[in-house]
């Protein structure tokens, strides 16, 4: 029974999908149905086929390659604020993450290394690559599916730095899928953090982590092209001439590499601390009103009652559906690590196996208001000349980013 209604809610996610899309008679059912088969397919593989997710593991060492790269750095500048050995005991498990200071640093890291690539002309190849593939698929560019690609493993601005000197010429559809994919998947940089959180509750949470990184790639596109289809023959990445990087040589590479993530990393810290600061003061005005329920009224628990029906979809239980709820309004209005900290406190009888397994996978994406800043500051600086439209696009993205990560956790519920 649960499984059909995880059934149901797959059609219903898409229908809200449908009923905001921009230009509903643009969208291709072809494609979308494309879309779907492939998500499903994806999940099956990947969750009935442990040694394909045990390969994907590989990859993600890869990635942590970089990662690591990154923390001996600011470990190094920063020491155990950037993530070097704690001179005390810690107490509270995540309480030694910091966010400015341990992940974003990679984003210094990842400019360079994309910066060195593009002059070693290695990146327009797999851009020219990826269009070959997807436009035969799922009808989009190349360099929307290195991005999407990316984000598999790596956050909503490292990875469009893949493709940074394409986003001006992308159209309105191509970068909305840009930053679709970005709001629905999670950094190779906190996947181990949420694991570690995770795996007391669920076994073998970092495979699902790693899963759910995959499986946010086709349901991101899918979603994506419901909401913004798109109306042009253009695809990015296909015919276009490879940009021109003004480069003299490796080390040049390298310093501009790094001005640019320097301008970078200030604009996704300023706005991620602006947008936080305006959601506390607006619960800060809710808490006026009266209190319900005995507790203050605020954007969380509002997000939280929006969404239990929803979790009631994906297939959990009606009386776990409020709790789950709390913790997508609480991932939205915040951000997925204080949910997943919270989803780890729950008692163990609040949550059963397989409705915990559904709200790993529902919860496994940047899709809240303090990305929402990270997303705009980093893209605007990449592609100043789309600033305006990504501004317009940005909530947008919020609700496709949480529709794909449901979206994958209503097909778990399917499959489990």
């Amino acid at each position: 029974m649960l499984r059909l209604q995880s059934a149901l809610g797959i059609f219903a996610l898409l229908l809200i999908a449908f009923t905001l899309a921009e230009n509903r008679r643009a969208v291709s059912l072809r494609q979308a149905a494309i879309g779907l088969i492939a998500t499903f397919v994806t999940a099956a593989v990947l969750l009935k086929v442990p040694v394909v997710a045990r390969a994907f593991g590989a990859i993600n060492d890869a990635v942590g390659a970089i990662s690591a790269a990154s923390r001996a750095g600011s470990s190094f500048v920063f020491g155990y604020v950037g993530g070097g050995p704690l001179p005390f005991d810690l107490k509270v498990p995540g309480a030694d993450f910091i966010l400015a200071f341990q992940a974003l640093p990679i984003v210094l890291v990842m400019s360079v290394l994309t910066t060195l690539l593009f002059y070693w002309r290695v990146l327009p190849p797999v851009v020219r690559g990826m269009a070959w593939l997807l436009e035969r698929t799922l009808g989009v560019g190349g360099a929307v599916g290195l991005s999407t690609a990316a984000n598999i493993f790596l956050g909503m601005v490292e990875a469009p730095l893949f493709v940074r000197p394409y986003l001006a010429q992308m159209t309105r559809s191509e970068l909305f899928l840009v930053m679709t994919g970005g709001m629905a998947g999670i950094a190779g940089t906190v996947l181990v953090l949420y694991a570690t959180l995770l795996a007391p509750l669920i076994p073998d949470a970092a495979a699902h982590f790693v899963i759910a990184s995959v499986l946010g790639a086709p349901a991101a596109i899918l979603v994506s092209l419901i909401m913004v289809p798109e109306t042009s023959d253009k695809r990015t990445g296909g015919a276009l001439e490879d940009p021109e990087m003004d480069v003299s040589g490796p080390m040049d590479a390298i310093v501009k590499g790094t001005s640019a993530g320097i301008e970078l990393l200030i604009n996704i810290v300023a706005m991620l601390l602006v947008l936080v600061a305006l959601v506390y003061l607006v619960n800060a005005i809710l808490g006026l009103l009266p209190n319900i329920g005995g507790a203050a009224i605020s954007l969380q628990r509002l997000l939280g009652l929006v969404m239990a029906p929803v979790c009631w979809l994906m297939g959990l239980p009606w009386d776990q559906a409020v709790t789950a709820g709390s913790l997508m309004g609480t991932k939205t209005v915040l951000n997925e690590l204080i949910a997943y900290v919270d989803f780890s406190k729950l008692p163990p009888d609040t949550l059963d196996p397989r409705s915990r397994l559904i709200m790993l996978y529902a919860m496994c994406g940047f899709a809240n208001f303090a990305s929402l800043g990270i997303m705009i500051g980093g893209l605007g600086v990449m592609a100043p000349e789309r600033r305006e439209e990504i501004n317009a696009l940005g909530l947008k993205s919020i609700v496709s980013g949480t529709l794909t990560t449901c979206l994958m956790g209503a097909v778990v519920g399917v499959l489990s």
